[in-house]
């Protein structure tokens, strides 16, 4: 290969990387469910901050670039029953050249299988609606159905997301459903410190699977720390493993719990 058609290769696949699509989430709300919900009577409120160190550098099919930008999500959940809860969610994005802008809204009502039928597993299943602003998205009307099954063995803790997501409006309306999962493995360090990993993915349209070089692939390195009932905070680095994904996120998801809090069960 000659040093010229050398500099091209390389510069091909640099400009594959940096121009690549931004990840299916959007870098909006970066978290894998567990079926647990907000107990009845509480609302919880969450602020997911997330931002992409090395993403998208431009704006690509008329969605504005990832990197540099700080994604500001507001989330309130409200508990209804022990079986179901609704949230809504706010989207909000700091753009490096234009300051502080709205994106969307999403609507996400959940229901569970009440812990007293003793599954052994924990299963809740969520469905979400929503707008974004056709900047952020090439989709601007989706809907996504959330399958959540999880468990508690010892200190270990798993939680599977095979989530399916379909454009109402956008570039992809009418192409059907698409496979995004997500899931989460975790270990109690200690009683309130638990590291584990997350993953995220796009395998693309259900009938018709992206091949692997555009299919959307992400690991976390995760901490959940415990800092009392109230609380929820979750810390985590990210890298894409495709050009399809950006390539580094860092996250943080930090909630509050107001109202009354469950009773905690009599020991035996």
């Amino acid at each position: 290969m000659t040093r010229a058609r050398w500099l091209g290769t390389v510069s091909a696949l640099i400009s594959g990387l940096t121009t690549a699509p931004a990840w299916a989430q959007g870098n909006f709300e970066i978290q894998v469910y567990g079926s647990e919900l907000t107990a009845p009577g509480q609302t919880t409120v969450e602020l997911h901050t997330n931002t992409a160190i090395k993403g998208t550098t431009r704006t690509e099919d008329g969605v504005v670039r990832t990197q540099g930008a700080v994604h500001e999500t507001l989330e309130i959940t409200y508990g209804f029953t022990e079986w179901f809860e609704t949230a809504f969610y706010l989207f909000t994005s700091i753009q490096p050249d234009s300051g502080w802008q709205w994106v969307g809204d999403h609507i996400r009502p959940r229901a569970r299988i009440p812990e007293s039928w003793h599954w052994p597993v924990g299963v809740s299943l969520s469905t979400e609606l929503g707008y974004q602003r056709r900047e952020f998205s090439t989709d601007t009307w989706t809907w996504e159905i959330r399958p959540i099954v999880d468990q508690k063995i010892g200190r270990w803790y798993w939680a599977f997301n095979p989530a399916v997501e379909t454009s109402l409006k956008g570039d992809n309306a009418g192409k059907g459903f698409a496979f995004t999962p997500a899931a989460k493995v975790s270990y109690d360090v200690t009683s309130r410190v638990a590291a584990g990993l997350e993953y995220y993915g796009d395998l693309g349209q259900i009938a018709h699977i992206d091949p692997p070089r555009k299919q959307q692939h992400l690991i976390f390195p995760v901490l959940d720390i415990d800092l009392g009932p109230r609380w929820e905070f979750n810390l985590g680095v990210g890298a894409g493993l495709t050009p399809g994904t950006d390539r580094l996120i860092v996250k943080m998801i930090l909630g509050y719990r107001f109202g009354p809090l469950p009773t905690p069960e009599p020991t035996r």
